[in-house]
């Protein structure tokens, strides 16, 4: 029993660090200058990163939407939470934004700019919230705390992107 409570608790914190690091592998395919899924060979760097950073935000989205409908208890533990009805509803717009941003990689600048409007938003008002949580909760759930990075920066990272590639 020892043994299986280790490996939860070992398992709730490890698993802070899937998002982050989802976002820095996206922006190491981008780096590395990879030819992203719907990309073209040649197409600007800047192109080429929007597609990677959509893509694994796909994935991310659609692992978070199973994560907070399926295992439920588990991840609201893991955030410091308690489950709630709450969790079904991000489980629902996780999924919504995950499938359009894997259409969004196929499709070009108009689907980008349409699916990175609610990314942005909901992310970051999501990462105010965590920091609130911290601040005024002072809860330090490796859920809680490790989100930030994704929280902020796959929004500071497509916000730049995109006002680089779109020209008023």
């Amino acid at each position: 029993m020892l043994i299986v409570r280790y490996s939860y608790r070992m398992g709730s914190k490890a698993s802070g660090f899937v998002l982050p690091g989802m976002l820095v592998l996206a922006w190491i395919m981008a780096l590395v200058g990879g030819t992203p899924p719907g990309g073209l060979v040649g197409e600007p760097s800047a192109v080429a990163d929007v597609r990677w950073l959509l893509y694994f935000a796909g994935f991310v989205f659609i692992f978070s939407s199973i994560m907070h409908s399926v295992f439920a208890k588990r991840m609201a533990a893991s955030i410091g939470w308690k489950t709630n009805g709450f969790q079904y509803e991000i489980a629902a717009v996780s999924l919504g934004l995950g499938i359009a941003s894997f259409y969004a990689v196929y499709h070009g600048v108009e689907a980008w700019v349409a699916v990175s409007i609610p990314i942005i938003t909901f992310l970051f008002l999501a990462g105010l919230n965590h920091l609130r949580e911290i601040v005024h909760q002072r809860n330090y759930a490796p859920n809680n705390t490790l989100i930030l990075v994704w929280d902020f920066g796959l929004p500071i990272s497509l916000a730049w992107l995109l006002l680089s590639i779109v020209q008023p």
